[in-house]
């Protein structure tokens, strides 16, 4: 039987996207958790192999607009401290940076525009994920929060230009990602151009449509780009799975 992860999902336009794709090319099961569906947060992996947490436009502290943060806190905090594998995307970093003691807030640089590059730490080339990918190649990233402040024994492995996490390691075989490596160009411009306001300037001058072309124009090239870290942590879902 081939091992099997969580996902939990937050929002209808955040899915696993390209994620998914390749983790199920690279011999994995996901078991999609619709958590904004009412689907209840488990208080641990049973007969699953490791937890991935998406993205959503809500905050990580959110608690009282969005019911099922805690115990998704509280079950990523339970996976990590059990060993299993685990990796948060943008909202699901936050989420675990929070649950591990850390802090999250908004960042005092302004909301991130679309393509950045990626921006390795030297503790990432001995990582068994990050040890993958090129320094410099584009990210996409759309979030205003950010991890202020990372938990005691976290290790960052990236950084964003202006100076914020962009990656971290939380235990053994536990990551989190600011960016999106599972955002198509589709999933994006359900975040940007699809929008009902997008017509409208935005306070900080960002113009989504750019923003959202650009990344269109790269989708091959992030393709490329973030394909190994989801074969690489398949690889560690697959061989905890074993042990």
């Amino acid at each position: 039987m081939k091992p099997t992860v969580l996902v939990v999902q937050h929002e209808d336009n955040c899915p696993a996207g390209w994620f998914a794709d390749w983790l199920l090319a690279a011999g994995l099961e996901l078991d999609v958790l619709e958590a904004h569906r009412g689907r209840a947060i488990p208080a641990s992996l049973t007969d699953h192999a490791g937890l991935l947490v998406l993205g959503g436009e809500m905050g990580a502290g959110d608690d009282a607009t969005t019911r099922w943060l805690p115990p998704t806190r509280a079950l990523i905090a339970t996976v990590i401290a059990a060993g299993d594998p685990f990796l948060g995307i943008c909202l699901g970093h936050q989420l675990a940076t929070v649950a591990l003691g850390g802090t999250v807030a908004r960042n005092p640089h302004g909301h991130s525009r679309g393509l950045t590059p990626f921006s390795p730490t030297p503790e990432a080339a001995t990582d068994p994920l990050f040890s993958a990918l090129e320094p410099g190649v584009q990210a996409v990233q759309w979030n205003n929060d950010i991890a202020t402040a990372l938990p005691r024994r976290a290790t960052t492995l990236a950084l964003s230009p202006d100076g914020s996490v962009q990656a971290a390691r939380f235990g053994p075989r536990a990551w989190g990602v600011q960016f999106h490596p599972e955002a198509s160009p589709a999933i994006f411009r359900s975040w940007t151009t699809d929008k009902p306001s997008a017509r409208e300037a935005r306070p900080d001058g960002i113009d989504v449509f750019a923003v959202a072309d650009a990344v269109e124009g790269s989708a091959s090239a992030l393709r490329r780009a973030w394909e190994p870290l989801a074969r690489r942590w398949a690889r560690v879902v697959k061989d905890a799975h074993q042990s």
